[in-house]
């Protein structure tokens, strides 16, 4: 008999009335419903307002209190009319979630009553409380004051009954404590640099873009089974469990047909996150069983960044008035892929796409390469730090495996690209071809021919080249993009001013323009070759290759948080103003404290799951085969005993012995953990708990996974693999 616990919900969201509907109109008819973008504010701001906040968000032109207590008034009326009662900031603190405070649109009309009010003050700027968020030590317990301001490039939008503003998140003291401020600084530091590199071929470029198009991969699990295991519950993954004996090994997830009750939410979810502006485009299953993925058309990257932290928040939700919950944990499931969000990168001028090869004639190829090999020496000068902002305690279970990148930052440019930079590092002719894409006739008549891009793709590599873009593949599901974005924009940048620079040495010593600006890209292919592979990145062999290239090979969590703090990465960040010495230093605090909290937990919950429940169960289990032993002795001849009863005796000294092997496992958990926890040094307490606490979850695991295997299915109490990962 199924064990009633375990039924699922699945059909509770048919009751929902979001279940029969189905909108109307096409998705181009509601799309940025609820967002506060230029057509709204082209409606509801005077001529004068809407030219001065198109200079404000285009040119990045200062916003006088004037006009914005004017755009306050028209956000207000736009924002009543859909029956909004509340504003508040919404920004991006250290802990890769969002937050907000809500205030109503009501203060004292001095008459005894109450007005609607929503004034520029408002609008631009409120006073979280700084030090209840990780600060890293900028903000003291006691130092509570801090600022969020509106972020004017990122549109307002609804959200239920309340208006949401993007906003930056300072302390009082003016140091970033959120994600949005260096990335904006980030943003800034790459169009100057990359703008003064493009004029060199093309002086009508004004301005350069930061392009990102993200793809979220996530699990779904009925809510029934996800309430029915703690680990899932209170982590997002699960700290112990079998593997099914299928899972994902036949590859018929991948890109199969879509369960109806999940295709459903996925409808219900890109209704509205079209209404909200987020231009979702794909869909499909992922590898893994029960994991999906979806990604939106491509966008300005700060743009990018807020709406796919609105569409984590917007997935959650939405999954739960189906009956699902929705995991975005990297490894939520041990021994099949994990869930990853690659981020596609790219830089636009107000002319064209930089990174968009081939070029009609050699001074377009020569930009293409230029900006290639310039992205690469960022990459490889900065590899370790690359590492450093996509790591954490729970991506750090994905990376290595399972179709995920290894944790050695290298780029795949594909073998058309590898032989143009070769030839062109060692050629003395000045001229580039690169040829487009190439024809493919199939042998069936029916079939067009295919165009076949020039780059072939590798899941290994990290940091791939993919035609008119970087893909970088390494960040986790569940990251902010703005910490990944943050790092490789300012990579880029301080790349290409320092090309800049040498070329301009050059061209002041006499050379020519081109002439300088290929012999500095020859001494660029020649240095940032190391970072560049083609092969296989889960081989031992490239582990030890990378190792000879001087790239950073650490494995260690904690210890890859250093690069935050290394010389050359505090120079990059304070020449570039994006960040200084004390706010990197804060960053690596909270990722250290917070690495260690995770750890805390999962060793906490494992113990108390180990020891109230499995270990429960498999002694009552053992009891009962102990009984069943005892009545055969008592009715069985001493030789047809020792023949039936053989193998549940065999089973009850398998049990003892993973019983005992659990409970010192546990105790040796707890007494590393006290240990660990004397530590006053934040950094080496991660490190402690990332070499004594964590290994011995491991050891443990094993005992209760056997035993998974042996126990009745009716005793075992926790949801199994093979039962949460399939949808019924």
């Amino acid at each position: 008999m199924p064990n009633l616990r375990f039924q699922v919900v699945g059909d509770a969201f048919k009751k929902h009335p979001l279940y029969v509907q189905s909108p109307k109109e096409r998705p181009s008819e509601f799309f940025a419903k609820y967002v506060f973008n230029k057509a709204k504010m082209s409606k509801y701001l005077d001529k004068d307002t809407y030219t001065k906040m198109l200079d404000v968000i285009d040119n990045g032109s200062p916003l006088d209190r004037q006009t914005a207590d004017k755009v306050a008034d028209g956000m207000k009326q736009w924002a009543m009319e859909l029956g909004v009662t509340h504003c508040t900031h919404w920004f991006q603190p250290l802990t890769n979630t969002t937050a907000e405070k809500h205030d109503a649109f009501v203060e004292h009309d001095g008459m005894g009553g109450m007005i609607e009010e929503f004034s520029g003050k408002s609008l631009v700027q409120q006073e979280p409380d700084a030090s209840s968020f990780p600060s890293g030590g900028i903000r003291s317990t006691f130092e509570a004051r801090g600022y969020s301001a509106w972020d004017p490039t990122s549109p307002v939008f609804v959200v239920g009954d309340t208006l949401m503003i993007p906003t930056v998140f300072i302390s009082y003291t003016g140091e970033a404590l959120d994600y949005k401020t260096p990335l904006l600084k980030g943003l800034q530091a790459i169009n100057k640099a990359a703008t003064a590199v493009a004029q060199y071929f093309n002086p009508e470029v004004k301005k350069v873009i930061t392009n990102l198009g993200w793809e979220q991969e996530y699990f779904l699990i009925d809510e029934g089974l996800y309430s029915a295991r703690p680990d899932l519950l209170l982590t997002g993954r699960t700290l112990m469990g079998h593997s099914s004996a299928k899972d994902q090994q036949m590859d018929d997830h991948y890109f199969g047909a879509i369960p109806e009750r999940v295709a459903e939410f996925m409808k219900d979810l890109e209704i509205q996150a079209l209404e909200l502006g987020i231009p979702c485009k794909t869909r499909h299953n992922e590898v893994a069983p029960n994991q999906f993925e979806l990604a939106p058309i491509y966008e300005e990257c700060n743009l990018a960044v807020d709406h796919n932290m609105l569409i984590m928040s917007l997935m959650q939700k939405v999954a739960r008035k189906h009956g699902f919950r929705c995991l975005l944990h990297e490894k939520p499931f041990d021994g099949i892929n994990g869930s990853g969000k690659h981020n596609n990168w790219s830089l636009a001028t107000d002319t064209g796409i930089l990174l968009h090869g081939p070029g009609k004639d050699d001074l377009g190829n020569l930009r293409f390469i230029t900006f290639v090999v310039e992205t690469l020496m960022g990459v490889y000068k900065h590899n370790g730090l690359m590492k450093a902002s996509i790591m954490s305690a729970t991506n750090a279970h994905r990376l290595g495996g399972h179709e995920a990148p290894p944790v050695i930052i290298s780029s795949f440019l594909g073998r058309q690209l590898t032989e143009v930079l070769d030839h062109f590092e060692n050629s003395t002719d000045d001229t580039i071809y690169i040829a487009g894409k190439a024809g493919l006739k199939l042998d069936i008549p029916s079939i067009p021919e295919l165009l076949i891009d020039n780059t072939d793709r590798n899941r290994t590599s990290p940091f791939a080249f993919t035609g008119n873009r970087f893909e970088f593949r390494a960040p986790g599901s569940e990251a902010n993009c703005a910490a990944a974005m943050i790092t490789l924009n300012a990579a880029v940048a301080e790349a290409l001013v320092n090309f800049k620079e040498r070329v301009d040495a050059l061209i002041a010593s006499g050379k020519e323009k081109t002439s300088a600006i290929i012999e500095i890209l020859r001494q660029d292919i020649k240095t940032c070759k190391p970072i560049r592979f083609d092969g296989n990145g889960y081989s031992d062999e490239w582990k030890e290759e990378a190792k000879r290239r001087g790239l950073d090979v650490e494995k260690s969590c904690p210890l890859i948080f250093d690069r935050y703090t290394d010389p050359e990465t505090i120079k990059m960040f304070e020449s570039l103003n994006i960040m200084n010495r004390k706010e990197l230093a804060a960053r690596n605090d909270i990722k250290w404290e917070t690495y260690t909290k995770k750890v805390q937990i999962e060793a906490r919950i494992f113990g108390d799951l180990s020891i109230n429940h499995i270990i429960p169960q498999v002694v009552g289990y053992q009891t009962k085969l102990a009984e069943n032993v005892a009545a055969l002795k008592a009715v069985l001849s001493e030789e047809q005993f020792q023949t039936v009863a053989q193998s549940n005796l065999s089973l009850i000294n398998e049990f003892s012995c993973r019983i005992k092997a659990i409970e010192e496992g546990c105790e040796a958990l707890t007494n590393a953990r006290r240990v660990a926890n004397k530590i006053t040094s934040i950094r080496e307490k991660a490190i402690a708990y990332h070499d004594t606490v964590e290994p011995i979850m491991e050891q443990v695991r094993y005992h209760i996974d056997k035993l998974e295997e042996k126990v009745d299915d009716e005793v075992w109490t926790l949801p199994k693999y093979r039962e949460m990962l399939f949808m019924r």
